[in-house]
Order: structure tokens, then C-alpha cells, then sequence
């Protein structure tokens, strides 16, 4: 049985690992192309519209931290409950539901599509979130910031807090067509050494 929840997928986007450093104050973290490992607390709504559908829509919070090509994704539900944990490495991943059940696969992308029925990007995302991809499909503005990207289907939008031509972004929108679509409203980037 495929799950088909909203919450479900968000999951496969985003990621956070144990021991987070404290918060780095906005105005000291390091330019969008030198950050490497990073942690995160947004926000989201995401919108899943399949073409035999009904639209589902959710939204909550989740923190998120990439260190080393390993993900970590914490997702609750708008008043903090727990939802989802995704653990994902270059050689295993694990996804626990908040009811307790356990799903693994070597490939984070099929974990995701065999649980909630949609093959998502969850490889490609930590540089999608920090405007990295292939340089022909990244649209950028007057300060050089990368507003838009294209790549394997997905579009991703940026917007930013303030004109620094480093900032990361504050709110990150990823779409497919006009079936899919996450928007990430950024409350804290924290830089993870």
C-alpha cells in the first residue's frame, strides 16, 4: 500500500542531523558558495495534485541538517508533533513514520517513491536548496543570486531576505510540473563545520 500523504513527501525533501552547533547570527554566515554542511528551520507547504487525483495539501515545520553527504529530516505537523524521520547516507536510507513503522532501501529516491508513490530529488536537494546545478539551467538576478533553477524536471525558485549578493535564500518554492509543490520558508540557516 502506497502512502499517499502529503507530510510523507515534504519529508523526502529536507533533512537534520544530531548535535547542531548554535545558531550563526544572519549577518556572519559565510557567502551561499562557501557553505558546505548546513542545518535548517522552516517552515513548508506542499501541494501534490496527481493527474487521476484529488489535490492533497500540508503543511508544518521541519528542521533539516546536511553534514558530509549524510541527511537527517525532522518533519511535525503544524503544531509540532512528529510526523516523519528520514535518514539518508550515500549508502543507506531509512524513513520512520510517526506511528512507529520502518521503511530502508539503499537509493533515497526509490525509498521515497515506495512509500508515498512519488519518486522525488532527495539526492539532488541540499545543492538545489543553496541554488548549486547545473550552470546552463540556473537563472540568476542583478546581484549574481540564483532566482531560478531548472534541472531533471524540477523547477526551483529563490527568494532572499535582503540584497547581499551571498545571502542564502529565505524561502525556496520546488516544482514539477503542475502536479508538485514545496515551499520552504527559511526561519534559521545554521552553518555546521
Amino acid at each position: 500500500m502506497k502512502w499517499r500523504l502529503a507530510p510523507l513527501l515534504a519529508c523526502s525533501l529536507l533533512a537534520a542531523c544530531a548535535g547542531i552547533p548554535p545558531s550563526t547570527p544572519l549577518a556572519t554566515l559565510p557567502a551561499r558558495d562557501q557553505v558546505g554542511n548546513f542545518a535548517l528551520e522552516a517552515r513548508f507547504a506542499l501541494r501534490v495534485s496527481p493527474p487521476d487525483g484529488k489535490p492533497e495539501n500540508s503543511g508544518g515545520r521541519l528542521s533539516w541538517a546536511h553534514k558530509n553527504g549524510d541527511d537527517r529530516i525532522l518533519i511535525s505537523n503544524p503544531l509540532g508533533v512528529g510526523l516523519a524521520e528520514i535518514d539518508a547516507g550515500p549508502t543507506r536510507s531509512r524513513l520512520r513514520t510517526g506511528d512507529g513503522q520502518d521503511f530502508e532501501s539503499t537509493d533515497p529516491d526509490a525509498l521515497i517513491e515506495q512509500v508515498t508513490g512519488q519518486r522525488l530529488p532527495v539526492r539532488q536537494l541540499p545543492e538545489w536548496l543553496l541554488g548549486r546545478g547545473a550552470p546552463t539551467h540556473i537563472e540568476s538576478d542583478a546581484s549574481g543570486r540564483p532566482v531560478r533553477l531548472s534541472e531533471a524536471g524540477w523547477q526551483i525558485d529563490y527568494a532572499y531576505a535582503d540584497n547581499a549578493p551571498g545571502a542564502l535564500p529565505e524561502r525556496v518554492t520546488l516544482s514539477r510540473d503542475k502536479e508538485f509543490e514545496l515551499l520552504l520558508r527559511i526561519e534559521e540557516w545554521i552553518v555546521v563545520p
